[in-house]
């Protein structure tokens, strides 16, 4: 049996590296079609890493060793952040080394890295770049903890594949609290990731960047594995939402080879709706002030707030 499990921990994490960048790119394909410009293709984002990664690095004379481990550092705990969330199977070896709230910390940790080699050579927009970020990690994280809390009093656990398996087995019903925290769920990936309405990953505009003004300094492989992060990232993000709120298609227990695929393929189903959900959002949404980011996460606290409320008040 611990064949099995380690094979569909090897499975998760694989599946989560090559469609990463491909769950990206569906998404700006998605978001080209619903803005009436041509579409670039899903496999742009494969591409751009591969280019990348045949490229000689440039490093800036004052860069320290923490400038250049941090890309390294970066993927790495993206990569162990797809080994913990259950996306395909709820039985991972790697799942109970962790739980929900260690989850966020391995976020935070690859926030404060990314901070801080922003910081580290010195630029104005590297700089200003690492301080909106961790203005809007400061803001997110306290959202997404209550969202945890939420999901973690109904099924009495903060083991997120205990939690996918007690919500899954639960009987079909719109719940108000899970509601609430959906909500506060999808503002909070949306600011976690650089995306619309908190910040534009398509801009290069300096004055208005977050996220992209902390990689102006990389190049070649080490920006490969930045990006490749950030596409990982959102898909981490993603598959959290899908065992929180939408538990069912993965393998539950001891699976064999059949139910691994078919949690491959729901998985992969349930990537092209959010790909779609998350366009139209985005389509949708104008890019707000920075100085407006504190007022929508502080949103974001009140839907998870108020999810949490109804769930100890009403038990819904």
């Amino acid at each position: 049996m611990m064949t099995i499990e380690w094979f569909t921990q090897f499975l998760a994490v694989a599946a989560a590296l090559a469609a990463a960048p491909l769950f990206l790119g569906w998404v700006n394909q998605c978001r080209a079609w619903l803005q009436n410009r041509r579409a670039p293709s899903v496999l742009l984002v494969y591409r751009g890493i591969r280019k990348l990664f045949h490229k000689d690095a440039a490093v800036a004379e004052p860069a320290s060793r923490l400038f250049i481990f941090t890309p390294y550092i970066v993927f790495g705990t993206m990569v162990v952040a797809a080994a913990i969330i259950p996306s395909v199977s709820t039985r991972l070896p790697f799942g109970t080394a962790a739980d929900a709230i260690a989850l966020v910390g391995l976020f935070a940790t690859a926030r404060v890295f990314m901070s801080l080699a922003a910081m580290d050579i010195g630029t104005a927009f590297g700089s200003m770049g690492a301080r909106r970020e961790m203005m809007v990690g400061f803001l997110a994280e306290p959202a997404l903890l209550m969202v945890i809390f939420v999901a973690s009093l109904i099924s009495m656990t903060t083991a997120l594949p205990v939690i996918s398996e007690r919500l899954a087995t639960q009987a079909l019903t719109l719940s108000p609290s899970l509601a609430f925290t959906g909500v506060a769920f999808t503002m909070v990936l949306l600011a976690e990731n650089a995306r619309i309405p908190i910040d534009n990953p398509a801009t290069h505009l300096e004055l208005t960047m977050i996220h992209e003004a902390m990689l102006l300094e990389y190049s070649a492989r080490h920006l490969a594995l930045l990006e490749w992060a950030a596409a990982l990232k959102l898909l981490n993000y993603a598959c959290i939402g899908f065992a929180l709120f939408l538990p069912w298609g993965a393998a539950m227990g001891e699976a064999g080879p059949p139910a691994l695929l078919t949690a491959v393929a729901f998985l992969a189903l349930k990537l092209l709706v959010a790909g779609v959900a998350l366009a139209l959002i985005e389509t949708l949404s104008a890019k707000l002030r920075v100085f407006r980011a504190p007022q929508f996460l502080a949103t974001a606290y009140l839907f998870a707030s108020l999810g949490l409320l109804v769930h100890l008040l009403l038990g819904a």
